[in-house]
């Protein structure tokens, strides 16, 4: 298995039940792609560069997740399915 990291951008003024409800929908996803969610980090609300689908500012989450490599499409093809989530960066951590 490999390490992840996964940083989301929700809406800005994403209520915390709705950022509960997104990290509980990835755990779900890595889950059943028979991963493991190592960290999750609230990293807070910051401005946008340039205004997401009328957002000018974003609240951030930060997961390290360990996957097989065969999991990592599935799990990008459902981030960018996923409502609630303006932008996605899954990347491989480095050793």
């Amino acid at each position: 298995m490999n390490t992840y990291e996964l940083t989301l951008v929700l809406p800005q003024n994403t209520t915390a039940a709705k950022k509960k409800a997104v990290g509980d929908t990835i755990d779900k996803i890595v889950k059943m792609n028979k991963g493991e969610i190592k960290k999750t980090e609230d990293w807070g609300e910051k401005d946008l560069a340039y205004p997401i689908e009328k957002n000018t500012s974003g609240s951030f989450l930060h997961f390290e997740l360990e996957l097989e490599n065969q999991s990592v499409k599935a799990l990008s093809d459902k981030l960018r399915m996923e409502d609630g989530i303006i932008r996605n960066l899954l990347v491989r951590k480095g050793e």
